[in-house]
């Protein structure tokens, strides 16, 4: 039987006649013919799933849950979330998780140093596998027997693995769980906001470059987490402008015609968290799954991430 029809769960671009989104007929039924909804909300996990309690109890020793999202892909969101856990993970008192839910592409084994490295399953669940004893991973990377396979799955494939991942990995007690998006406002993203709505997102940090071409889909994913009920944090713009490692002038890379993240950030209210300059040795940092900011202090990008950083923990204090 469908849940009841709500305003609560109907999309603001629905047809009239939506059954909602959490109905077992969303997605199929006539009305939602032409809808720009329909595919998602038909590959979305739908109703009470049973699962959720345990997610809820899983996740109850975690304190923190962040997602790291953008619509645009390439625009730096694993590197930044690689950066930031490593942050995180700089308080030996503090214990961070990085969740991987990008499926068809995860790059989190490799920027985080943990190519090769596989899962072990234990009787209280999937173990992570840990960079650093206060800070574990989870990744589809970890499970695939060569590094080049494709991963091609439909949806609910797709929903079934973020949920082993959110219902069956032992995270342990964790202050902070950074959880790595695909690019998009997909079925990866709903099966997290549906799976983590009664234990609760803390918020979602929303990573852009400066040009339009970025920010048009950007706007969209911010458009997203206000539908279902995500507070954004901020926003970061990367590669902000490029600065050289030898003689540190700055040259722009990628004008921000429309006004770049500031802009952004004023027209839809959110804080602009920091801009981070591009630096060819974070990408060389990425390959060597190593801490930028551990290698190269003193390089502009690394006082924009710390500045970013220190904001972000002030906002959970």
């Amino acid at each position: 039987m469908s849940p009841p029809h709500s305003d609560e769960n109907v999309p603001e671009n629905a047809p009239e006649h939506c059954p909602g989104t959490e109905s077992d007929q969303a997605g199929k039924a006539s009305a939602c013919a032409g809808c720009p909804n329909q595919n998602i909300c038909a590959t979305a996990p739908k109703g009470p799933d049973p699962a959720i309690p345990l997610i809820t109890a899983r996740m109850s020793s975690v304190k923190h849950k962040i997602l790291i999202l953008s619509g645009k892909g390439g625009v730096g969101k694993s590197s930044f979330t690689s950066q930031l856990a490593f942050a995180l993970a700089h308080d030996e008192d503090s214990e961070v998780g990085v969740m991987d839910v990008d499926i068809c592409g995860p790059s989190i084994p490799t920027i985080m140093g943990l190519e090769g490295e596989q899962i072990h399953q234990s009787n209280s669940g999937w173990q992570p596998v840990f960079v650093q004893e206060n800070l574990g991973v989870m990744s589809i990377g970890f499970m695939l027997p060569n590094k080049d396979d494709a991963v091609i799955w439909r949806g609910p494939k797709k929903n079934g693995l973020i949920k082993q991942f959110l219902k069956d990995v032992d995270w342990g007690n964790l202050d902070f769980l950074l959880v790595d998006t695909p690019p998009g406002t997909s079925d990866e993203h709903l099966s997290v906001a549906t799976y983590l709505k009664e234990s609760g997102i803390d918020g979602a940090i929303v990573i852009t470059t400066p040009q339009e071409v970025a920010l048009q889909d950007v706007r969209k994913e911010i458009d997203f987490c206000r539908k279902v009920n995500i507070p954004v944090l901020g926003i970061v713009e990367n590669m902000s402008g490029f600065v050289c490692p030898n003689c540190h002038g700055e040259s722009v890379i990628f004008p921000p015609s429309t006004g770049g993240a500031e802009q952004l950030a004023k027209e839809m209210n959110i804080e602009l968290l920091g801009k981070i300059p591009l630096d060819p040795r974070i990408a060389k940092s990425c390959d060597m799954g190593v801490s930028f900011m551990d290698e190269y202090p003193d390089s502009p990008a690394s006082t924009a991430y710390e500045a970013i950083i220190d904001k972000l923990q002030a906002h959970f204090e």
